[in-house]
């Protein structure tokens, strides 16, 4: 497949507006010799401490490891901007355009059949499995059920009260209700007495969900007063503040998506873990295969791609953590790997 070698006449004007674009003001990514990747984050911004961050992470890392010479982001501020920012990358010319969030999957589809000498990665995007995949688009999606339950076993583990909880965006979006699902689930799985609180943010816009910080916060501090002692986080700066609200009150946090360790230090000494998706070596990955099937005329890897759920390291909290834990949630996560363990989680609807 070879790229589309369109004038770039508007890449100087897109290049200024993104934000981690590099030192130089403009790149020729219509140019066959430059190879440039291009993300468009969901609302929410680089910064939401989740897959915004953790694919732009990904993307980051191929242009590190080499696979990239050229790479440019564009922070989407309402969701009627999708399919115009994504354009704005497809008309420059960029080999490869990175989307996240399953509402930008429509966009993204088209804009695939549109470009069909671009490549499209859609981050927590799945492609329909009744029809012939596009050649040049790929979805990549976690078991975000895996992702709860792993974050639940932990807390079950680790809590002294008998009581955890879950404060998490709006159930209207099917990934957050399966990770509040798997949570329980894994609650369950580790100590069915255990109770497991959780609280959906559902007052407000999809939009506002994800960036709602002082209801984060304030849920928190409720669960927390009635008896929680460990809060799992779920969901922008949302549930990072949740996280965050956790950590001041002397409780276990619990982070989701990405390692929170580093990107809350407030947080950083009552961080037990974060339950994830490894988001950024699955888009490094397959930047590189799309520069692989361009440069050698190779087919793409399109159709589905299933990421790994995993535990991030304990970091301060390592040595609190007793042996027969890390070695029981060591060995649950390779029985959800392998099929040996099931979540149980099924269905959509609350």
């Amino acid at each position: 497949m070879r790229k589309l070698y369109l004038p770039s006449v508007l890449l100087l004007a897109a290049a200024l507006l993104l934000p981690g674009c590099g030192a130089s003001k403009s790149a020729d990514c219509a140019s066959p010799t430059v190879f440039c990747v291009g993300l468009v984050t969901e609302v929410g911004g680089l910064a939401d401490h989740s897959y915004n961050q953790a694919t732009w992470d990904g993307v980051r890392q191929a242009k590190a490891a080499g696979l990239a010479d050229w790479i440019a982001s564009i922070e989407s501020v309402d969701v009627r901007d999708y399919a115009q920012n994504i354009d704005t990358f497809a008309s420059a010319g960029y080999d490869v355009i990175v989307t996240v969030g399953p509402d930008l999957g429509d966009a993204t589809r088209a804009a695939a059949t549109s470009y069909p000498n671009l490549y499209f990665i859609g981050m927590d995007q799945s492609e329909p499995t009744d029809q012939i995949p596009l050649p040049n688009l790929v979805g990549i999606s976690f078991p975000q059920d895996q992702i709860g339950f792993l974050a639940g076993a932990a807390a079950a583990l680790m809590t002294r009260t008998g009581r955890v909880g879950a404060v998490c965006v709006s159930q209207q979006w099917t990934p957050i209700l399966s990770y509040a699902r798997g949570f329980q689930a894994g609650v369950a799985y580790i100590d069915p007495k255990v109770s497991a609180t959780v609280v959906f943010h559902d007052e407000v816009s999809l939009d506002k969900t994800f960036s709602d910080p002082e209801w984060g916060t304030a849920t928190a501090n409720t669960l927390i007063d009635q008896g929680a002692d460990v809060i799992f986080g779920v969901g922008g700066t949302t549930g990072s503040q949740a996280l965050v609200a956790a950590a001041e009150r002397g409780a276990y946090a619990i982070g989701a998506d990405t390692d929170q360790y580093d990107s809350l230090p407030v947080a950083a000494p009552r961080l037990l873990t974060s339950a994830l998706m490894d988001i950024a070596p699955a888009v490094s990955s397959l930047i590189g295969s799309a520069r692989t099937a361009q440069a050698n005329q190779t087919l793409f890897p399109a159709g589905n791609y299933t990421g790994q759920a995993v535990l991030a390291p304990f970091h301060d909290l390592d040595a609190s953590v007793p042996a027969a834990v890390k070695s029981r949630l060591a060995r649950l996560s390779r029985d959800l790997l392998s099929g040996a363990v099931k979540t149980g989680v099924v269905g959509t609807s609350p």
